[in-house]
């Protein structure tokens, strides 16, 4: 099992939000003009304390091996793509996952293209997750969330996910969509007694394409809601009902049919970068 770090909640859990329509109104978009605080509270009236534990500008030469796996121990990806630890690399100030990098490496049976995948070595409960990304402009979906499974990932017992960004914009019909969703595998009774998969997902029409330019996904997850932000604007707001259990970070590019991300042979040269993951508590 990973290590996990509590994370306390702060700030406000007030209700923000009456979520009666899919199209997000950006006409008050905030402005950062600090990167202490996350882009939606840039005064920190939420009063948050940055996590460097959790947090990586991905400056360096190499993916810092303390924090992050630079592949996923317990998932070898969706076919036909592979996650593979050549796909992973850091230039110019940025996380950059690559597909078809595993160059003379064979393939597990039934897998035919690879792609990049970075998870946190720890796990953390509660607090404000942001990442300024740029998707993948080819038909694999670009991922930022958070998810475990405990004990093992044969039979876990509490299996639960929040999915920050999952979005395929280099498919055509996906282009002016921001997808949001979150998901109980299982869990024991507890922790809400769920035996059978339940999601709970939203689509929201969004008038430019995600995929020509970087933006900032936003997370506050508190004991007692979860807020999603797109480039600093609260679009979503949940009761958090189920998600309690300490989740670890991860970044991917994978396959997904429910999307049409399936592999496409003249776009291998396409990226999706991650410009930083910064945690507050």
């Amino acid at each position: 099992m990973l290590s996990m770090i509590a994370i306390a909640q702060t700030g406000n859990t007030s209700s923000q939000l009456k979520e009666n329509s899919n199209t997000i109104d950006f006409s008050n978009k905030p402005k950062r003009i600090n990167n202490e605080y996350p882009l939606s509270d840039q005064k920190n009236k939420g009063n948050w304390t940055f996590n460097r534990l959790f947090s990586d500008e991905f400056n360096g030469s190499e993916l810092d091996n303390e924090k992050w796996f630079d592949h996923n121990p317990g998932w070898k990806g969706r076919k036909p793509t592979f996650f593979h630890k050549s796909n992973v690399s850091l230039k110019n100030g940025k996380l950059v996952l690559s597909l078809n990098k595993h160059g003379g490496d064979s393939l597990p049976e039934g897998f035919t293209h690879s792609s990049g995948y970075i998870r946190s070595k720890k796990t953390f409960l509660y607090g404000y997750i942001e990442a300024r990304l740029k998707p993948i402009d080819a038909p694999w979906v670009s991922g930022f969330w958070l998810y475990d499974q405990q004990p093992d990932y044969q039979q876990p017992d509490w299996w639960t996910e929040i999915d920050i960004c999952e979005n395929c914009p280099g498919v055509k019909k996906n282009r002016h969509t921001l997808t949001s969703n979150l998901h109980v595998f299982k869990a024991p009774k507890d922790k809400g007694n769920i035996e059978k998969q339940i999601s709970f997902g939203k689509n929201y029409k969004i008038n430019f394409e995600l995929q020509k330019d970087f933006h900032v996904w936003g997370l506050e997850w508190s004991k007692n809601v979860i807020r999603f932000y797109i480039d600093g604007v609260l679009f979503r707001e949940v009761q958090n009902t189920y998600w309690h259990q300490p989740l670890t970070i991860n970044l991917n590019c994978e396959s997904n049919e429910w999307f049409g991300a399936l592999p496409d042979n003249s776009k291998l040269n396409k990226k999706y970068l991650v410009d930083y993951v910064r945690l507050w508590q």
